[in-house]
């Protein structure tokens, strides 16, 4: 642990394929919805994947006038909505809060994939002359969604963004966390946004051959650790958490929802996109929370998993889960919210965390939808919650974010005991 300063959740916010508040989103997860279905965005006609889990009933100008969403890409929009909701929940512009010490730490593994796009296709159309919006650039950065809701509220505290492909929103609560330890702010906001079912999104994930083709039946297409499971459904919104140093949520008289306990990083160093094979850069992250924490395994009663519903990823996953949890892993639950969420690329991080609280708020394990045929691979009594949310205590849960690069990120939180 960098110090001994204790790290505290004090507010929420999501919006998600599920539901466009954090109540709306945990309804969605605990009773097995999924969120996938054919694309509204654009026309599908000629791509291999045509659906995917789309937040829904959206529109910008419920949320900004209509000059101020013209500036702003989807994945902004999205990260501004759920951070409003999260600072509304901490009540973090009451009166005596320091604003030079509340910070912004926003994840995106994309950014203005809509804005560049856009660009594109009206430079691609015209004669060749580059003309281009003022609002381009602006729109584009990564930077820019940590920028804006910094600006919203004024909070002048440290404030950038991370990129870590699917680990990025993780790392970003990773780093506010170690930020308040080591006394650099009071409060900071922090998650992930993610934006990109668009033509190039799902063109170049097909490309990959990384997403199902499950055309006929897209509600069923993410079936984590299924023998069928064929990819992953791509996913957009957006999840924000304030995290705070445990005296200054005290002293301000804050409702505490949850304690950070720890978190861990590591890398792969073995390919591009694929896992390692024995999961070593998954053991390790789980090993470098625990330790972070100073938690043993068997402090742990849920995991939230990677779980992207990929032939090589889930057993990648799974076979260091094993490592690091032995014998306890049977005693663990273990679940991919993905499979109702669908991946939220950099995002995942955000609203898997927020999952994992909500879990130890309500003692509910959400489950892993989609599951038809066992895969003999995975060790038959590990519990991966299929299909149907479960009720047990969870003192302890970890949520573990993997990305293309081979950048592992895991969290850890738990109850808060004063």
């Amino acid at each position: 642990m960098l110090a001994n300063r204790r790290v505290v959740v004090t507010g929420l916010g999501a919006i998600t394929p599920l539901g466009n508040n954090v109540d709306a989103y945990w309804d969605g997860l605990r009773n097995g919805v999924s969120g996938a279905g054919i694309i509204q965005q654009f026309d599908v006609t000629k791509f291999k994947t045509k659906f995917a889990c789309e937040v829904k009933n959206f529109n910008p100008e419920d949320h900004f006038d209509r000059k101020e969403a013209r500036k702003l890409d989807r994945f902004s929009q999205l990260a501004i909505i759920a951070a409003t909701q999260a600072v509304k929940h901490a009540d973090l512009t009451q009166e005596g809060v320091n604003k030079d010490r509340v910070g912004v730490i926003w994840g995106s593994g994309i950014g203005g994939m809509i804005t560049f796009i856009e660009e594109m296709k009206n430079f691609n159309s015209g004669d060749g002359t580059p003309r281009f919006n003022p609002f381009f650039i602006p729109k584009l950065i990564l930077d820019i969604a940590p920028g804006h809701i910094s600006m919203k509220y004024g909070f002048r505290g440290p404030n950038f963004a991370t990129v870590s492909a699917c680990a990025s929103a993780t790392n970003a609560i990773i780093d506010a966390l170690f930020y308040l330890r080591m006394g650099m702010a009071d409060a900071i906001v922090c998650g992930g946004s993610e934006a990109v079912v668009t033509e190039a999104g799902i063109g170049g994930f097909n490309a990959m051959k990384a997403l199902s083709e499950r055309n006929d039946s897209p509600q069923t297409a993410s079936r984590p650790f299924d023998l069928n499971r064929d990819g992953f459904v791509l996913g957009e919104g957006a999840g924000a958490l304030v995290l705070e140093s445990y005296e200054h949520a005290m002293a301000r008289g804050a409702n505490i929802i949850m304690e950070v306990a720890g978190g861990g990083l590591s890398a792969d160093a073995h390919h591009l996109t694929a896992p390692h094979p024995e999961g070593l850069g998954a053991y390790n992250v789980m090993k470098n929370a625990l330790a972070d924490a100073q938690m043993q395994p068997e402090d742990i009663d849920y995991i939230n998993v990677h779980g992207t519903s990929t032939p090589l990823g889930d057993v990648s996953e799974v076979t260091a889960i094993q490592r690091v949890f032995g014998e306890h892993a049977y005693n663990t639950n273990i679940s991919s919210t993905k499979s109702m969420t669908g991946h939220l690329l950099g995002a995942a991080g955000a609203i898997e965390a927020i999952a994992a609280i909500l879990a130890i708020m309500h003692s509910t394990v959400p489950p892993t939808i989609n599951h038809f045929t066992t895969d003999p691979v995975f060790d038959p009594k590990l519990n991966f919650t299929f299909n149907t949310a479960q009720h047990r205590n969870i003192n302890a849960a970890l949520s573990n974010t993997f990305g293309f690069g081979g950048h592992n990120a895991s969290i850890i939180f738990k109850k808060f005991i004063a």
